[in-house]
């Protein structure tokens, strides 16, 4: 691989919690806790924020960061990277979202190296649900996989359903980080979305619906991503601990 880069969509008005990558957490807005998470992990050879908002642009500007403005409108982070790459010269691309301010090392590194296969076309992640987990929960995207680390499929149900009481089932939580090979990604964008995808709203779906396999990593990384107001309080919480 002789290049990878990392990509960050950084949309402003997200549906629950409208501009939430521009709050402060600590000293300073969420957007930049994520980008230079994704720097100081030093795997990649550029880090770019993609976003739809010029406040969001000038301020990854004004820290000496690397943005770009997105041309058109998209209903997906994936669709907007994918205009984002169309011109560079680069072999993989890794998709981090921008309201992931903790993200970590160890979770991109094992993504990365799944593209040490030339099999591989799309990778993500997954870890074991524990016990303060809830499967139940629509918003925990869960997955399974074959006995490559193949995603068999993504859902938002528990998958799989423990029928045998006796049996103890082990469900692993999807985390929306994924590396792609750069012909595969903007293969994507040229399918239609399928029915499966339009049916738990899982845009990933769409590659299994046509074939294309997506690897997925194990990680024990557990992600404290900004999705709602309260979640934002969880992160400082976390900040001031870890300070």
């Amino acid at each position: 691989m002789s290049k990878i880069i990392a990509l960050i969509p950084a949309r402003f008005a997200a549906s629950r919690f409208p501009a939430k990558l521009l709050q402060l957490l600590g000293n300073q807005p969420v957007i930049l806790h994520t980008y230079f998470s994704v720097i100081n992990t030093q795997l990649f050879h550029e880090v770019y924020v993609v976003t739809d908002h010029q406040q969001i642009f000038d301020l990854i500007v004004s820290v000496g960061g690397k943005a770009i403005m997105s041309i058109e409108q998209h209903e997906s982070g994936t669709d907007r990277i994918a205009e984002a790459v169309k011109n560079m010269d680069i072999d993989v691309i890794v998709n981090i979202q921008g309201d992931e301010p903790f993200i970590q090392k160890e979770p991109l590194e094992n993504l990365i190296h799944l593209f040490k296969k030339e099999e591989v076309q799309v990778g993500t992640l997954m870890r074991k649900m524990n016990a303060t987990d809830n499967p139940q929960n629509p918003n925990a995207v869960k997955v399974v996989v074959d006995c490559n680390n193949k995603a068999l499929y993504f859902s938002r149900s528990v998958i799989p359903y423990q029928r045998d009481e006796n049996f103890s089932a082990t469900h692993y939580l999807h985390l929306g980080v994924y590396g792609f090979r750069k012909k595969a990604l903007l293969q994507f964008t040229e399918l239609p979305p399928s029915t499966l995808e339009k049916t738990e709203k899982l845009e990933q779906l769409r590659f299994l619906e046509n074939g294309i396999n997506i690897y997925v990593a194990e990680t024990d990384y557990i992600t404290i991503a900004i999705d709602m107001p309260e979640d934002l309080e969880k992160a400082k919480k976390h900040l001031h601990k870890n300070l």
